[in-house]
């Protein structure tokens, strides 16, 4: 089979789509032939050599796709041919990729391929961090970071379901135009004096902020109001600053880390959460944009177009 791989860390001139042996399966293992792939940041920072990185050169990145059943493995579940999904199983980027049956997800017939590529770990990131990280309630202002990215997309149309307002941060009038068509409240850009923006929206300061950034922590920590959250989930703009605990108590503020691993714990779970994403999206609840499509073999303009941040929406590539 062909994946696309790399044996050194760099830049995506390390990228190359080579005949590599087919997986063999596990007891407890369903081969998928794979009709679409998810890019995420994730394999950006895997091909530099700064993310957990699984197996051996030449390396596999990709965590995300979904496609058909090639070898059910005299599993009762599954049949050859059933429509499956997945969002954390490694070695993704290929034509073939062996997926635990803990780990796989049965498509609805109404969710394609390209979504369930474009949409898991993205939409089921948001779904952890409006319900879980902080419960989302009515009435309350929410403050989201990096807005136009795709989990920023969805996290804003989530929050609405639940009844918050939102206010999102962006680069630019291009993206602030993205996250206003998304559902958001109120935009405002990074090179404004965004935080008296959202002070004097918000009186007293937001609810919650969403801050994949890190570098903006203080600033988050500054626009929230006395017994608000902040929840930190990504450092995109580089480590944040450490976090002063007299500054939490004297506001009476709370800090609270987000990582998508620490609740896709189980097959309940992956399934219960899956199954509520899928279906907002099928409701009309959710609109997801088109993603952008590369061939698998065109990996290395697909990676190239993602660190670009030309894009607003998801990447996929397909083999």
């Amino acid at each position: 089979m062909k994946a696309l791989t790399f044996s050194s860390f760099g830049g995506s001139e390390v990228l190359a789509y080579i005949e590599i042996p087919q997986p063999v399966l596990k007891e407890g293992e369903i081969l998928l032939e794979m009709k679409a792939i998810g890019l995420n940041f994730a394999d950006i920072y895997r091909r530099k050599g700064n993310y957990h990185l699984t197996g051996e050169p030449p390396y596999i990145a990709g965590y995300e796709g979904a496609g058909i059943v090639a070898d059910a493995n005299n599993h009762p579940e599954f049949n050859i041919g059933d429509r499956v999904a997945f969002a954390d199983v490694p070695f993704a980027n290929a034509e073939y990729v062996a997926v635990p049956v803990s780990h796989a997800l049965t498509l609805p017939e109404d969710i394609s391929f390209e979504t369930a590529a474009a949409v898991l770990l993205q939409g089921l990131t948001a779904q952890y961090l409006a319900t879980d990280s902080h419960h989302t309630k009515p009435g309350e202002i929410v403050l989201i970071h990096a807005v136009a990215g795709g989990v920023g997309q969805l996290l804003t149309q989530i929050t609405k379901i639940l009844g918050g307002t939102v206010i999102g941060l962006t680069s630019s009038e291009e993206k602030a135009a993205i996250a206003l068509q998304n559902g958001a409240d109120q935009v405002y850009l990074y090179s404004d004096n965004w935080k008296e923006q959202v002070t004097l929206f918000a009186a007293g300061g937001v609810d919650v902020v969403y801050d994949s950034i890190g570098s903006t922590l203080q600033d988050s920590f500054e626009v929230t109001k006395d017994c608000g959250q902040v929840v930190f989930f990504g450092m995109s703009g580089g480590d944040p600053a450490f976090v002063d605990p007299r500054m939490l108590m004297d506001g009476s503020k709370t800090l609270t880390g987000g990582d998508l691993w620490s609740y896709l714990t189980s097959k309940a779970e992956r399934i219960k959460r899956s199954g509520q994403l899928f279906e907002w999206i099928s409701t009309k609840k959710i609109s997801l944009s088109d993603p952008a499509s590369f061939k698998l073999s065109d990996g290395k303009a697909a990676h190239d177009f993602l660190e670009s941040r030309k894009s607003t929406g998801k990447i996929i590539m397909v083999p």
